[in-house]
């Protein structure tokens, strides 16, 4: 059974509630007749008459509960919460209600912190910061994160590598350029998500264009110092640095160029320096490797919440549900 058939089965163990935000969008309605064909989630869809007859015809969705927040018998409720949550930002009656009809996404997350919902998805028609602004806003971080972080789970084909050929590479979503201490940070999340969803022991390689000391430049002194942090904060957590990406995932450059480290060679949660890195990085594994590449996933959030590339298709909206929906089996 691959990765995300055994998500999916994970899923259907225990069924959490999901909301799609996204009914304008004809690749929701697309993964939610799969979804609930699976049976791997109960679903919310939240759109208006208008969006359900534009973009869901000849796909069946009838297990779905679809809710017009024009007519919703607790949209009052939610725009009361939503007032509550952001009376210190100047939020009134009126200014919440605007938002919510034209933002499906602030709608969703209210939902899910009322207690109706146990995640939501969304992402496939905006952009990561209109995905994750109305849950920073509303749903907030989870108690003791230092900060919200994203990560793809990239699953590479006829790969021996990694966990099977399966990755965890982080930061590729959210932190332009993380410090040092944000890195131990980012990495300590992501240990915790690949052991969640992976079921298998976290090995954690801080990335960089130098390996031990090969090479002198203050990009290598912060993912230096990135480490000791990590080892400091997280005796327990299997981390190593600074590592070469050769250096991490194969075995017989590690015991080359790393000899002596518990990771050189074994990584499975790779930690980019910046941004631009892990993008960068995700996207030539998918698109050259042919790769399977779920998320942005975000972790650190007190309930979660997961963007989507805005070039997903519908079966990788289908793998990002379930994925949600062992998260919020997690919480």
């Amino acid at each position: 059974m691959g990765f995300i058939d055994t998500i999916k089965a994970r899923a259907k163990a225990d069924k959490k509630t999901i909301v799609l935000p996204e009914s304008m969008d004809r690749r929701t309605w697309e993964a939610a007749e799969k979804i609930l064909k699976e049976d791997i989630a109960n679903l919310v869809i939240i759109g208006t008459p208008e969006d359900i007859a534009d973009h869901s015809a000849g796909l069946d969705v009838s297990k779905a509960t679809v809710i017009n927040p024009q007519t919703y018998e607790k949209t009052q409720e939610y725009i009361d919460l939503f007032v509550e949550l952001r009376k210190a930002k100047g939020m009134t009656p009126e200014k919440a209600k605007e938002i919510m009809m034209s933002d499906y996404a602030y709608y969703g997350c209210l939902m899910i912190k009322n207690g109706d919902a146990d995640g939501m998805v969304s992402g496939a028609c905006h952009s990561t910061a209109d995905t994750l602004r109305p849950c920073l806003q509303i749903i907030k971080t989870k108690p003791g994160t230092k900060l919200v972080s994203a990560f793809f789970l990239m699953v590479v084909p006829n790969c021996e590598l990694g966990a099977r050929g399966t990755f965890v590479f982080a930061d590729s979503g959210l932190n332009q350029n993380p410090s040092s201490e944000e890195l131990a940070a980012i990495a300590k999340s992501s240990a915790e998500s690949f052991r969640l969803l992976v079921q298998e022991e976290p090995v954690v390689a801080m990335l960089s264009h130098s390996t031990k000391g090969s090479a002198k430049h203050p990009d290598v002194d912060k993912v230096v110092e990135a480490t000791r942090i990590a080892k400091e904060a997280y005796p327990d957590l299997k981390v190593d640095g600074e590592l070469q990406l050769d250096a991490a995932i194969v075995p017989s450059v590690g015991s080359s160029k790393a000899p002596g480290s518990e990771v050189a060679g074994k990584a499975n949660v790779l930690m980019f320096p910046d941004l631009d890195a892990g993008n960068i990085g995700y996207k030539l594994v998918q698109r050259l490797a042919k790769a399977e590449a779920y998320g942005p996933v975000t972790q650190g959030i007190a309930r979660p919440v997961n963007d989507l590339s805005r070039g997903c298709c519908a079966d990788d909206i289908v793998g990002v549900v379930a994925i949600t929906a062992v998260q919020a089996q997690a919480e």
